[in-house]
């Protein structure tokens, strides 16, 4: 049986959300993010904490006028670890057999 390398970091479900959507744009604001993924704040906070610790996502804290406004981005680590954890993903379910499956029906 071979072994493959899945990226604990990307693997949980709301972090994986949150690298795909980082990886369809340049950046994104806090709140876009939090309703895209569908995350609560304090939910979306703490993953986007991890991604940023283990070098895959950059936030920028700035104002837009007199509100506060927080930039989110994938930074090229984080690319190519979505990257990466794509091929091993799909390296995995090619490797799934089912036998056959009209045995199955």
């Amino acid at each position: 049986m071979q072994s493959f390398e899945i990226d604990p970091i990307i693997h949980a479900p709301a972090r994986l959300s949150i690298m795909t959507v980082l990886a369809l744009t340049s950046e994104v604001d806090f709140l876009y993010l939090l309703h895209a993924t569908g995350l609560s704040k304090g939910n979306l906070s703490s993953h986007l904490g991890k991604l940023e610790q283990a070098g895959y996502v950059e936030i920028e804290k700035t104002y837009r006028g007199k509100r506060p406004l927080t930039l989110c981005r994938l930074t090229d680590a984080g690319r190519k670890a979505l990257e990466s954890y794509r091929r091993n993903m799909q390296t995995v379910l090619d490797s799934l057999e089912f036998g056959d499956s009209k045995a199955a029906a």
